[in-house]
């Protein structure tokens, strides 16, 4: 199968979409599939500053896919005082993705992220009449649509009228169609997955053994809505409590300088150590310095680092909260708490630390789910499972890559080439979004 993969942010972006993006095209690479991927990126000082930015190296892509770099010109203009264009990024993406059809057809469409991807992969496929699948991960289900009325129109065309949706969880799944008042049945949950041939416990070690002190670690986006702060609060509540314990804070965002600064206040110090921005390919090493991985992170589409830290063999604590709920069971395979409450957190975390057959029985349930339920392989072909079931419902005229007639529902997804247009006309641009102002938070 011929696929073009959209996606908003690939490397040198530290993200996980960018995780997420390589390791499925190198599984669909390795199934057979011939993969272009058309991937956004900020190539302006002040994007690069909050995830890593310039274009994708051609190294980091995986053999045999092509590459097609895309700059975001539009989001960029925030750069020079100007709201970010989110309509002339959507604009590009889709007229890229028709010039190159019509030198290479492609049969399927996959956007990562709903929008500004997702609405340019629906527009694309309206003009070409082929079908497009689109994945609803993150913040485009969480956020986006509850900044503005532009927004809320342009990702509610792409949820009501993609021909095929992917989500990661069931409780994410439940909150997006309640917000924009989809019908459930329209996605099709493909829950996430890790590399398990590159995140491995630490040779020799035990799962859910800790040193001497203990290491936390928090790996991921540094971002308030991820619950950074909250967990140092929870960390300086141990130590006032006369814990003994180090916190390792690795990754990069919009808000690493402001825990950097609360790291180095006089009562953390001693104990915190913040390491950085740290490519995913170094991402194991940082794993194998923790004891305990904590997450306490506000909402989730689904937690990639969940997963990492699980197939390390760290024992988890995490929130009771959309997409982490799907893979952490509370008491069975990691320590749930309440969002936004330190207190809380301190708690299960000194639980954690002070109860080794704890430890070591959630530890070692979550390595073997990991292993049987949220690996690549299994993940790649429930995705390459969706690409043949919408093909097989969009029936095509003519030859293959050719026009594709209106053919028969299934499982929600509907081929909508040449309806949308007229029934989702967009509202003039609300410049008010706060995401016109700090797009790299979209």
């Amino acid at each position: 199968m011929r696929i073009c993969f959209v996606s908003r942010r690939y490397w040198p972006a530290v993200s996980g979409m960018s995780a997420y993006a390589e390791n499925l095209l190198r599984a669909l690479t390795a199934a057979g599939h011939e993969v272009t991927l058309v991937s956004q990126y900020r190539g302006d000082r002040q994007g690069g500053a909050v995830y890593g930015g310039g274009p994708p190296p051609p190294e980091r892509v995986p053999e045999g896919v092509r590459l097609v770099a895309l700059e975001s010109l539009g989001e960029q203009a925030v750069g020079s005082g100007a709201p970010a264009d989110f309509e002339a990024d959507v604009s590009a993406l889709r007229d890229t993705v028709v010039a190159l059809h019509a030198r290479a057809p492609w049969d399927v469409l996959h956007a990562q992220y709903g929008y500004p991807p997702g609405l340019a992969a629906l527009e694309a496929s309206e003009r070409l009449g082929i079908p497009a699948v689109v994945s609803i991960q993150g913040g485009d289900g969480h956020w986006v649509g509850t900044c503005c009325t532009t927004h809320r129109t342009a990702i509610r065309r792409v949820l009501r009228h993609a021909p095929a949706l992917l989500i990661g969880s069931p409780s994410f799944r439940a909150e997006v169609a309640a917000r924009h008042r989809v019908p459930a049945e329209r996605f099709t949950v493909v829950p996430g997955a890790t590399d398990t041939e590159r995140f491995r416990p630490r040779p020799g070690r035990r799962p859910g053994t800790v040193g001497d002190p203990p290491v936390l670690l928090y790996h991921g986006r540094i971002d308030v809505r991820k619950g950074v702060l909250d967990l140092l609060e929870a960390v300086r509540l141990l130590l006032a409590a006369g814990g003994r314990l180090r916190l390792l804070v690795s990754g990069t965002g919009p808000d690493l300088e402001r825990v950097t600064r609360r790291a180095r206040e006089a009562d953390l110090v001693d104990a915190v150590e913040v390491l950085g921005p740290v490519g995913y390919h170094d991402a194991p090493s940082v794993y194998r310095q923790g004891d305990v991985f904590v997450s306490p992170t506000w909402a989730e589409g689904f937690s990639n680092t969940v997963l990492e830290a699980m197939a390390s063999g760290l024992p988890v604590v995490s929130t009771d909260v959309v997409g982490v709920v799907d893979c952490v069971r509370d008491g069975v395979n990691g320590l749930l708490v309440p969002p936004c409450d330190p207190h809380a957190l301190a708690g299960a975390v000194g639980r954690m630390l002070d109860d080794a057959p704890l430890r070591h029985r959630l530890a070692r349930t979550a390595l073997r789910q990991v292993l049987t339920q949220w690996s690549w392989p299994v993940a790649a072909a429930r995705i390459g499972a969706v690409y043949e079931e919408v093909c097989a419902a969009w029936p095509a005229a003519g030859t293959a890559g050719g026009p594709r007639a209106h053919g028969a529902r299934t499982a929600g997804r509907t081929p909508t080439a040449g309806r949308v247009a007229a029934a989702t006309a967009t509202a003039a641009v609300d410049l008010s979004c706060r995401f016109r102002w700090a797009p790299h938070l979209l």
